[in-house]
Order: C-alpha cells, then sequence, then structure tokens
C-alpha cells in the first residue's frame, strides 16, 4: 500500500481521466470571493461587538489609571501638607532661638552694669512663645488644596463602591449610575449586548472626565501649596541668616566680660 500525500483526495480515482494527477483536496475556508450576503451582515455584526467590548475595556482600562493617579495625588498632596508643619516647627524655633539669644545680650548687657543689674532683676521677663500649644490644630494647607484633597477623599469611597477592583473588571457588566444613566435609551442600538457597551462606554466617560477635573484642581492646589511653602523657605532663611549673625555677636560680647 503505497502512501499518499495529505492533499491527495481518494475519490478522485473514479475520474473518467486516469492519467490527470490528483485534484488537492480544498477545505471550505480556502475557497475564495467575497462571502454571502448573509454572512456578511453577521460579520460586520461580530466586528462591530468586538470593537464595542475593546472600547469599554480601554475606558475601564482608563478609568483605572485615573483613579490611581488621583490617589497618587492625594498621596502626594498629603505629604507637602506634612512638610509644610515640618516648616513652621522649624520656623517657631528659630523665633525662639533668636528670643532666648536677646534674653542673653540683657542679661550680658546687665553683668556690665551693676545698676542696670538691678533694673533688669525689677524687669518683667518677656513672655515666651511656646512652639506648639495644646489644642491646636496641625498644619493648614492652602484652601485650594484642601478643598481639593476633601473632593477626592469623599470620591475614593464611591469609587470603592462602585469599583471594587477596577483592574478586573467584567467588561460585558455595564456600570452602574454615573452622569449619563439619566440618558435616554433610543440613543442606544436595540441590541441588549451592544447597548450595554455603549452605556458602560458612556459612564466611564463620564467618571473620566470629573475625575480628570479632580486631577485638575489637585495639581492646581499644590501648586499654591509649592509656591507657600516657598515663601516660608526664604522668610526661613533670612531668619537663620540673621540669627546667626547675632549669635557671632554675642559670643564676641561674652569673650570681651
Amino acid at each position: 500500500m503505497s502512501a499518499y500525500s495529505k492533499s491527495y483526495n481518494p475519490f478522485d480515482d473514479d475520474a473518467e481521466d486516469e492519467s490527470a494527477p490528483p485534484t488537492p483536496w480544498k477545505d471550505a475556508r480556502d475557497l475564495d470571493g467575497p462571502p454571502a450576503p448573509a454572512d456578511k451582515q453577521q460579520y460586520l455584526r461580530q466586528e462591530v461587538m468586538r470593537r464595542a467590548e475593546a472600547t469599554a475595556a480601554s475606558t475601564s482600562r482608563s478609568l483605572s489609571l485615573m483613579y490611581e493617579s488621583e490617589k497618587v495625588g492625594v498621596a502626594s498632596s498629603e505629604e507637602l501638607v506634612r512638610q509644610r508643619g515640618v516648616l513652621e516647627r522649624t520656623e517657631k524655633m528659630v523665633d525662639k532661638m533668636d528670643q532666648d539669644l536677646k534674653t542673653s545680650q540683657k542679661h550680658i548687657n546687665s553683668i556690665k552694669s551693676v545698676f542696670g543689674g538691678f533694673v533688669n532683676y525689677f524687669k518683667p521677663k518677656p513672655a515666651e512663645t511656646p512652639l506648639e500649644q495644646n489644642g491646636t490644630l496641625g498644619p493648614q494647607p492652602n484652601s485650594r488644596l484642601k478643598e481639593a484633597i476633601s473632593t477626592s477623599k469623599e470620591q475614593e469611597a464611591q469609587y470603592q463602591a462602585s469599583h471594587p477592583n477596577l483592574r478586573k473588571l467584567n467588561d460585558s457588566d455595564p456600570v452602574s449610575g454615573g452622569a449619563s444613566s439619566a440618558v435616554s435609551t433610543e440613543a442606544y442600538p436595540k441590541n441588549p449586548h451592544l447597548r450595554a457597551y455603549h452605556q458602560k462606554i458612556d459612564n466611564n466617560l463620564d467618571e473620566l472626565s470629573m475625575g480628570l477635573g479632580r486631577l485638575k484642581g489637585i495639581a492646581l492646589g499644590m501648586q499654591t501649596e509649592i509656591e507657600e511653602q516657598d515663601d516660608i523657605i526664604s522668610r526661613l532663611t533670612t531668619k537663620v541668616d540673621n540669627l546667626d549673625v547675632n549669635i557671632k555677636s554675642t559670643e564676641k560680647k561674652v569673650r570681651q566680660l
């Protein structure tokens, strides 16, 4: 028994022309030519559904990235607020050091004069400014950043409820709620699956628009906060320079005693 090639058609043995070469086997998928009208419509419907599914998945990923970016923005804003607190405490410490240095200079001057010493003894001591008072609030950011952080944190709870795991959303399920939920269903296709995809895309785009607005608010608030902290740093630098000059002057007076 001779071996035949895979393209050999065994039914060709019944052909009238036995000298003709065997006809290769052709599957229906190998046939060229335009599809039938019914097949073409089915293909177009599948293509529309595939593109709608891909678009819904893309908007879901974009929504997830936007949400993660918003969380990073809030964390960065809170770190800026913490840094503001450090700068404010440092400035208070420098003010306290300057106040103590002035008191020391008065004591040095009183040592040089007995009469001055009696006068300074009966003078009331200047009230000291405490570094931190009990019951005071922590560092307060500018109003724009404070509002942006508050808005994002309020929205975070809604995100957790609507999207417990944004990276693993089922793209076949439309997002519930959203600003587009009030849109009439007449604007969507009659196919229930395609309509669900369109509603999901619209809802995702609406949430993206609102989220980008919140990100803009965070960015503007951070910009204002950085500008205000630059002013604090500039003011603190001047105070430190003056304190350094006063310390050197005090050291000189002490050596002259």
